[in-house]
Order: structure tokens, then C-alpha cells, then sequence
């Protein structure tokens, strides 16, 4: 699952705030509390005849901002005595269940999704804003429940929440579904509840636990960038800044607002008509207007799907990932998976007994030598786009080892230094490595180490004791896994932290390798190989991808100058409402489209799952006696591969910085590999061409509409598959029988 980077609002964020060309500072040293503290916004707004001064000089503290610092203290804030509210909390879930829902749909469609952070910050805004005017003055509520004026910072900790509550998607459009497929668990995902409560809350705490150390080292020390953290914060700021704020967050909510509900309303419509509100399938309509051959357009997946969360994620995802993607389909479903026909290295299986239909797309075969000599386009196709995104992934961290070098030693040297700190906690005399502490949130508002520390215990005990119950796995397996999860955080966070792009989907596909081989060490059966190499995977990369995300809202309220103190404890409350909210979707889901789980032999369904297909190729391979890899498929698999390779180091080596959005993106060309839906990216494509030429040509409208129409395109439709599945699973849905129509459809089977 690839968690899509806001490029085009990041790149618009930092133009508009005036640091792109601004140098970080690294021995900068200022302390909240030295003019960024809530008192000293309080002092400034008591100066009325000055206040017209203090916010030009704030406005001049803006235009030398450098980059890492918290920003400077806005006069015209309020003063917030409680940053964490039961208001924040509430609104703060309930935004980031929006956004599960939505990613759990989407990345079940294709394993896209996007992060909470700006949704949840503007929406956060929007709601309660209006409502803390009236009952600041009108309330008798305590300030700890309902909070005073709504702020900045408080604004954080709903973002923060937001980004929590909708995490853990991760873990049910790839890893658990993959076990299912596989025979891992009961038929019936309702009967596992246990099970999968136990996988979702393993993941949830541990992953949020040792946060605090990843801030400490990487916010602070490193001072890495997170762009779209930083542009979040960036429109935190803007939305609280007097009267223009007020006025732009109106209207951007406003727009987010009419956006998600169009494109629900459109979604539900499209269950009951869906080959003329949806998908034009138009290989299948000249066919029956009597040009014969067109109908390999149908056969091999070249229709259009008008679906607003795929033009949405074209226009955040940018021009170059979105046609990446796009040149991937095109070369795989419109080449290559030709060729294979063709020349009977690949099979297809026939759908229709009167129309020629066939399907591209089985992953299941009869025999051994069918998955080697006879199988479809789909499986011949996802080895190579496996092994394009791994090797692209760690290819591209390899190129930057040296900040990863960096970041390793300095992580090892902090270590040392708080074991020493703490043995030493008692002798005034003692020295150490690293005196200075340039953290300039104040010592009362931090996570203390007794927390985090008690956290990441009481994490790994809980994981130990739920993961080795639930799924027979003994202590040093779990305690590998958990390993491995603070390793591939490690990773994550520093590459999202410089290029706002979260690797952990891929490459933690690099545990299910390290689990086959102690799955093989220890003489395991290949059920039981299966089960280990996916629950290993599966607490390894949750708890990493998790702690990534945490850590950028650490990033968040870094700049803002929120209470770090605040943010764990809405963190703690977000991952709690995620693991329960993520299994119930889940199962949602599951119950209404059951070929999640079990696709049927032609490989159709309406949720294509690629995460999932990849995760069970890869625990069937690492497992099997022999590769179950079709030698064509591995030979092109390394050859593309090796292609991938060298344009990372060419472009690392020999591209200037400013001409590597012309280099192809790999990870999403190994995307179209995988993904049989081509509809997605031609999507995707589109979106990103609308978004740029409205860059270009009205700039203002852009800057102030851009992100809300294409989050409320994403969530909208997201939503309106929630609801789908909700009024298919009360048997309200539509079937083309007695509700809704098969006009325009395949076969006229209905094809919602």
C-alpha cells in the first residue's frame, strides 16, 4: 500500500510561507517560552495600540523564518489554556474514521491511500471553531471538557487524533486479507474478531510508543523537512491568522464540505447504474455495434471508470507519479500482457459462454506447472512489479545511506547518552557526550522518558503476550517482529522526513523474506511458514508505517509550539478508536464483497486488492519447496529491476535535484504492474494534468481550493463505498435485477 505524498499542496505551502530558498540553521537554539509561548501571545494582544505593529513585525518574523524552527508566536493568537480538550479529542476521531473508511475502500481498490493531517486540520477547524465563539461565552462546561477560544495548538491535537483514528488501514488491504486468501484463518472474518482485535492492537500501541525517541532525534536533532507535516502546520497557521484566516478556512471547508457530499451522493448513484454513471465500458458497446475485435479492449481492462477518488489522488499525487503510474499500466496491459497472449506464455479464462469475454486476472491455478507454463496475464505480471518496487525502494534508500549512516550514529550516540544520564542521574559531576539540549519545547510540556519508556514495555508485553496466544508464534519471533518494526520506522521516517514518501508497504516485504528463512530454519510445514511469515510482516511493517505518521504529527506540533505531552495522549486515544473501527470496516467490507477474500477463478472483482495478491505471491514463494515464479516473469522481473537500479543512481549521481521530477517513478511503474484496474491510473493521469493546468492558469483560485476539491473528491467517494457496502449488506443494494440496471455492462451481467 503506497500512502500518496501531497507534492503540489507541500511545493504551494512552501512557496506561500517563504522558506524554500532559506537555509536550515542547525545551531539555532530558542525555547517556547522565549516568544513562543502562549503567555507572551496573551501580553501581545493586551497592547492594543501597538497591536498593528506587532503583527507587521510578525508578518517580517515570517519572511526570515528558517526552516526547523517553531514558528514565530502569531500576537493575534489566543491564549489556549487547554490544548487537549474532550472537543478535540471527539472531533479529532470522528474525522479520522472518515478517512479510515475511505482508505480502507481505496486501498482496496488499487492500495492508494492519503494521509488525515490537512483533512482532519481544516475540517477540525471548521467544526469547532464556530461552536468554541458561542460556548466560550455561554458554556459552564469546565475549559478541560469543552476548552476556551479555539487555537492553534489545540487545532494540532485534533489533526493529530484525526491521523491516528485513521490509521491501521494499512494492515487490512494487505497483510490480513492475504492470510485469508491463503487459508490462514476461519472462512468468516467475523469469526476471528478476537484474533484480529489482537493483530490491530499489537500494532497500534507499539508503533505509537517509541515516537517520542524518533522525535528527539529526527525533529529535533535533524531537523528533517516532512513536507507535508510542515504544510499542514503551515495551514494551521494561515487558518488561525485574524479575519483572513477566518475567511479562507470558510471557504475552504466549505468547498471540502460540498466536494465530499457530491461525490457521495454520485457514489451511491453509481451502485444502481453503474455501466452508464461509472464505467463506460466502450470495447463492449463497438463490439455490439459490430466492431468485432475491439472487444480485447474490454478483455484486457481499457475502459474509462469516472471516479472522483482517483482524479483526486492524480491531482495531489502530481504529474510525475500520476503518469508513472500511468506509463506502468500502459506498458504491462497494453504490451506486455498482449504479448503474452499472443505468444501462449500466459493464459486467459472465458467469462461468457455467448459473448467472446475473457478475464486476465486469475491468480489461483489447478496445478503447479499451470502457475510456471499456464498462467494469467494478472500473475505473470505481478512478479515483476513486486520486484520493481522493492529493489526501487531500497535502491533509493541505498543512494541516500549516507544520511541514513548519519542518522544511525547520531541515534546510537543519543542512546548512549540517556543510559549514561540515567545511571548517572545522581552524581552532579558526571559529563556527557551531548550537553546540549536544543529542544525548545519546555521540560513540563515533553513526554517524560518514565512514559515512553513504561509505554514501550507495557507495548512489547502486550504484543508478546496477544501475538503469541492468538497465532502460536513464540517469544523470539515477536520479539524479531517488534525488531523489525523499530528498524523499518527507523527507515520510514527518514525518508518520508526528506521526500514525504512512506516506503514501509515495500519494504517490509523484506521481514516476510527474513521470517521464510526462519520459517525454513526451523523445518516448518509451508501452512505453518505462511502463517508466520505474514503475522511477522504484518507486525513489523504496521507498527513502522504507524510510528511514521506519528512522528510527522510530532513534526506538526514541533512548528506550531504544541505540547508534544498533549499530542502522545491523542495519539494513545487515536489508536484506540483505529483498532476498533479499522476490524469493524473490515469485516463491513468483507461481508458485502466477499471476492475480497476469495476471488472467484476469472480473477474479477470489483475490488482488486494488488497489496493483498502481492503479499500472498510473496508468503507462497518464500515458503514453497520450488519458486512458483513462471521463468519469463523472473527473467523480465530482473531485467526491469536492474533498469529501475540504474536510473536511481544515474539520477542521485548525475541529475540536478531540480530536474528529477523528469525521472520516471519506479514505485508507481511497478504500481501499474500490479494493479490490473488500468482505469485507475488513466484516472490518476487526468487528475494531475486538471491540477496543473488550474496552477497555472488561476494560481489565487488554485492556492485556496486545490487541496479541499481534491480531498473531498478522495473521502467522498470513499464514504459513499462505505455506504455502498452498508446498503448491500441490509439488501438494499444494487443488482440489476429488481434495483438499479446492467445497461452498458459486459455480458449485461451487472457490473456494480
Amino acid at each position: 500500500m503506497a500512502e500518496l505524498p501531497d507534492v503540489n499542496l507541500a511545493r504551494q505551502i512552501t512557496r506561500e510561507s517563504h522558506v524554500d530558498a532559506l537555509p536550515a540553521r542547525p545551531d539555532a537554539k530558542k525555547s517556547y517560552s522565549d516568544g513562543f509561548s502562549d503567555e507572551k501571545a496573551g501580553h501581545d494582544d493586551e497592547k492594543g495600540p501597538v497591536s498593528h505593529n506587532r503583527e507587521t513585525d510578525h508578518e517580517e518574523e515570517m519572511e526570515h523564518y528558517i526552516v526547523g524552527d517553531p514558528f514565530p508566536v502569531d500576537p493575534n493568537a489566543p491564549i489556549e489554556e487547554h490544548q487537549l480538550t474532550i472537543r478535540a479529542l471527539v472531533v479529532g476521531c470522528a474525522l479520522g474514521a472518515v478517512v479510515g473508511a475511505s482508505n480502507i475502500y481505496l486501498g482496496l481498490k488499487t492500495g492508494f491511500t492519503f494521509g488525515p493531517q490537512l483533512f482532519g486540520a481544516i475540517f477540525g477547524f471548521a467544526i469547532i471553531k464556530p461552536l468554541s465563539r458561542f460556548f466560550t461565552n455561554n458554556s459552564v462546561l469546565p475549559h478541560w471538557l469543552w476548552g476556551g477560544e479555539f487555537g492553534p495548538k489545540e487545532n494540532v491535537c485534533v489533526q493529530t487524533a484525526a491521523t491516528s483514528a485513521g490509521g491501521l488501514g494499512i494492515l487490512f488491504v494487505s497483510g490480513i486479507p492475504a492470510m485469508y486468501r491463503l487459508g490462514l484463518l476461519s472462512f468468516n472474518p467475523a469469526d476471528d474478531i478476537g484474533k484480529l482485535f489482537a493483530l490491530t492492537i499489537a500494532v497500534a500501541y507499539f508503533g505509537v510508543a517509541f515516537v517520542i525517541p524518533l522525535r528527539k532525534y529526527f525533529v529535533i536533532h535533524q531537523r528533517l523537512v516532512f513536507p507535508t507535516p510542515s504544510a499542514t502546520a503551515f495551514t494551521i497557521r494561515s487558518l488561525h491568522s485574524g479575519k483572513a484566516g477566518a475567511i479562507a478556512a470558510r471557504k475552504k471547508s466549505l468547498c471540502l464540505l460540498i466536494t465530499l457530499l457530491t461525490a457521495l451522493a454520485y457514489k451511491v448513484a453509481t451502485g444502481y447504474a453503474p455501466g452508464v454513471l461509472f464505467d463506460w465500458h466502450i470495447g463492449w458497446t463497438l463490439y455490439r455495434l459490430g466492431w468485432t475485435s475491439i472487444i480485447a479492449l474490454e478483455n484486457y481492462g481499457w475502459y474509462l471508470e469516472f471516479t472522483p477518488a482517483f482524479f483526486g489522488a492524480g491531482m495531489l499525487s502530481g504529474l510525475n507519479a500520476s503518469w508513472s503510474f500511468l506509463g506502468g499500466s500502459i506498458l504491462a496491459w497494453g504490451i506486455i500482457a498482449p504479448a503474452l497472449i499472443a505468444t501462449g506464455k500466459a493464459v486467459a479464462v472465458d467469462i461468457s459462454d455467448e459473448f467472446p469475454l475473457k478475464s486476465m486476472q486469475a491468480m489461483k491455478f489447478k496445478t503447479f506447472d499451470d502457475y510456471l507454463y499456464a498462467p494469467s496475464p494478472r500473475y505473470w505480471l505481478l512478479w515483476p512489479g513486486v520486484l520493481i518496487m522493492l529493489v526501487f525502494s531500497f535502491v533509493e534508500l541505498g543512494m541516500s545511506s549516507g544520511s541514513l549512516i548519519r542518522a544511525a550514529g547520531g541515534l546510537r550516540t543519543t542512546i548512549r547518552n540517556r543510559v549514561e544520564r540515567y545511571r548517572n542521574r545522581n552524581d552532579p559531576n558526571a559529563v556527557y557526550i551531548d550537553e546540549d539540549d536544543n529542544d525548545p519545547c519546555p521540560p513540563e510540556d515533553r513526554v517524560p522518558n518514565y512514559a515512553w519508556i513504561g509505554a514501550i514495555a507495557l507495548s512489547m508485553l502486550l504484543s508478546l503476550t496477544l501475538i503469541s496466544t492468538q497465532f502460536n508464534m513464540n517469544v523470539g519471533e515477536v520479539i524479531l517482529a517488534n525488531i523489525l518494526g523499530f528498524i523499518f520506522s527507523f527507515i520510514g521516517v527518514q525518508s518520508a522526513g526528506d521526500t514525504d514518501i512512506n516506503p514501509i508497504s515495500t519494504v517490509a516485504k523484506a521481514s516476510q523474506l527474513i521470517f521464510g528463512g526462519v520459517a525454513k530454519g526451523q523445518g516448518l510445514g509451508q501452512v505453518d511458514g505462511m502463517r508466520l511469515n505474514l503475522v511477522g510482516g504484518i507486525v513489523a511493517g504496521g507498527a513502522a508505517a504507524q510510528s511514521t505518521d506519528m512522528t510527522g504529527d510530532l513534526k506538526t506540533g514541533h512548528l506550531i509550539g504544541a505540547k508534544p505531552k498533549v499530542q502522545f495522549v491523542a495519539q494513545l486515544v487515536g489508536s484506540t478508536v483505529a483498532s476498533f473501527l479499522t476490524v469493524g470496516l473490515f469485516v463491513l467490507f468483507t461481508k458485502a464483497s466477499p471476492c475480497i477474500l476469495y476471488p472467484p477463478e476469472d480473477g474479477v472483482c470489483a475490488y482488486g486488492a494488488p497489496s493483498v495478491s502481492a503479499w500472498a505471491a510473496v508468503a507462497t514463494a518464500v515458503t514453497a519447496p520450488k519458486l512458483p515464479i513462471p521463468p519469463s516473469s523472473g527473467y523480465t522481473a530482473i531485467g526491469l529491476s536492474i533498469l529501475a537500479a540504474i536510473c536511481v543512481i544515474v539520477k542521485h549521481l548525475w541529475i540536478p535535484r531540480k530536474y528529477w521530477h523528469w525521472v520516471p517513478n519506479w514505485n508507481a511503474i511497478g504500481l501499474g504492474f500490479v494493479v490490473p484496474q488500468v482505469f485507475y491510473s488513466v484516472a490518476m493521469g487526468f487528475g494531475s494534468i486538471a491540477y496543473y493546468v488550474w496552477e497555472i492558469k488561476n494560481p489565487a483560485q488554485f492556492d485556496m481550493y486545490g487541496f479541499p476539491f481534491a480531498a473531498g473528491l478522495l473521502a467522498g467517494e470513499g464514504l459513499g463505498g462505505v455506504v455502498q457496502a452498508l446498503l448491500t449488506v441490509a439488501g438494499v443494494g444494487g443488482d440489476g435485477i429488481t434495483r438499479g440496471t446492467s445497461v452498458g455492462c459486459p455480458g449485461f451481467e451487472f457490473c456494480g
